[in-house]
């Protein structure tokens, strides 16, 4: 009968252990999603499952040795730099071919629970209370070694948001700059600036700086609340030299939350403490904040992000190619760069999967591979293409005025875009030759069909030409 009751509690010791590491990897994969984006996280990372911990070694398993030794090139160093943020006492990540291990798979409900990012953090907050682990470094998310101030592009939408966040590094708790809030669109590099903040302040060990996000604060809370601990939670917060809290946008709605992360704002600005914020509008368009909680939010500093020009788009690229050390044609950067205008992050992802791509079997970055390797993106921003969009293009790609398009004029600096355009109207739309010349001056179908001959020609002779075409082309195409 004992030896069946030890039989029982080891099993129960591993599924607890194993629970805990569950709820620690829910988190780990939420910030490669972050991180890669979803398409490359559903491609290369989603197949992972936890394998034995055997000391400071933890185990991955992954269903091919074809997975296996991708992520191992791709992801490994990555993977055991989050394992060791999340539970330092794991330092090396051992990736191997194999089939989850049993004890680690919940099962029925607690199996859509453990996958839903969010649906955990509320069993994440128990497991601490129930281990005691709500101390400062658990209540705070690690900050991120790759996200600099070396590493951040500036350009013109973010070089003054860029500017305070360095002002503030360098100096916290400077007058006006207290709080610090930074707002902008999804993926435009707040979160980049905040962590880039946390990681200059925290280089000499001398200050303390708590990063998370809203909902962290609020589960934090409430688990607070729940195990009869809001003192120590509190106490905790407000003894940080510097909080920075990202996405404020989601506690609205949550009165309590927000009276609370009120209270604990006033008492670190009073006690000459720096707060960091970002949202994704500024503090007077956050409708459903409380009135005295966006009054304190804007009486600090608060700077934007805007969206992203190519130029910037541009250089983000070219920081991220050179980077990784693979060979990217300037074309293709600029394809990117006119394809993917909204989000710096669906930027970056699709500049590592080509990245992957050319690694994982050896093949040089094209246009014609970019647009295999990425058609699900580039099919997300599929529209008709019209004459007049295409006529835009052409003369800011040549740089001459659009009413050349229709004009007189036959200068050859003229003429060869106008007859690109032609070719390009009869290659992407489904206008006759006739209504085709009509939007280029009421010329006549003749002279469409000369353009059509003549730029096919110059493409077979000219390879330099073709690619500009090319790439014209596959810019207008989705």
């Amino acid at each position: 009968m004992t030896g069946e009751l030890s039989g029982y509690d080891a099993v129960a010791e591993a599924r607890s252990v194993r629970h805990v590491l569950d709820i620690h990897w829910s988190r780990i994969c939420s910030r490669l999603q972050t991180e890669v984006g979803e398409v490359e996280y559903r491609t290369w990372l989603k197949q992972i499952s936890i394998g034995p911990v055997d000391g400071d070694e933890i185990t991955l398993n992954l269903p091919t040795r074809f997975l296996r030794d991708w992520v191992r090139t791709q992801y490994g160093d990555r993977l055991s730099a989050l394992w060791n943020a999340e539970l330092p006492a794991i330092r090396r990540v051992e990736l191997q071919v194999g089939r989850p291990d049993p004890v680690a798979e919940p099962a029925g409900d607690e199996a859509g629970a453990a996958e839903a990012a969010p649906a955990a953090a509320p069993v994440e907050e128990r497991v601490a209370e129930a281990r005691g682990e709500l101390s400062r470094h658990d209540m705070a998310a690690p900050l991120d070694p790759r996200f600099t101030f070396d590493t951040f592009v500036v350009g013109k939408p973010n070089e003054f948001a860029y500017a305070c966040a360095r002002r503030v590094a360098e100096r916290p708790s400077s007058p006006g700059f207290n709080p610090l809030f930074l707002y902008g669109g999804v993926g435009l590099g707040k979160t980049h600036l905040m962590h880039a903040i946390g990681s200059e302040l925290t280089r000499g060990g001398q200050v303390s700086v708590a990063y998370m996000s809203a909902e962290k604060f609020m589960y934090r809370f409430i688990a607070a609340i729940r195990s009869q601990s809001t003192m120590e939670f509190k106490e905790q917060l407000r003894s940080v030299d510097v909080l920075m809290i990202d996405d404020l946008q989601f506690l609205i709605g949550k009165d309590n939350t927000q009276e609370e992360f009120f209270h604990t704002f006033n008492a670190l600005v009073d006690a000459g403490r720096q707060i960091v914020v970002s949202a994704d509008k500024s503090p007077s368009d956050l409708s459903g904040l409380e009135d005295r909680l966006r009054t304190r939010l804007g009486c600090g500093m608060v700077a934007d992000i805007h969206a992203t020009t190519f130029e910037l788009r541009i250089s983000i690229l070219e920081s991220k190619a050179a980077a990784s050390g693979v060979a990217v044609p300037a074309k293709v950067l600029e394809f990117l760069a006119h394809k993917i205008t909204s989000n710096v992050r669906e930027l970056e992802g699709a500049l590592n999967r080509l990245i992957a791509h050319a690694n994982l079997f050896g093949r040089p970055v094209t246009l014609e591979a970019t647009q295999d390797v990425l058609h699900d993106i580039l099919k997300a921003h599929d529209r008709r293409v019209t004459i007049e969009e295409i006529q835009r293009k052409v003369a800011e790609h040549w740089n001459i005025r659009l009413t050349d398009m229709s004009s007189a004029r036959r200068a050859r600096a003229v003429a060869r875009p106008r007859q690109v355009a032609m070719y390009l109207a009869k290659q992407l739309t489904s206008r006759s030759l006739p209504e085709i010349g009509r939007k280029f001056g009421n010329r006549d179908h003749t002279t469409v069909m000369h353009a059509v001959a003549r730029v096919t020609e110059l493409m077979e002779r000219d390879s330099a030409f073709a690619e500009d075409v090319e790439l014209l082309r596959r810019m207008l195409e989705s």
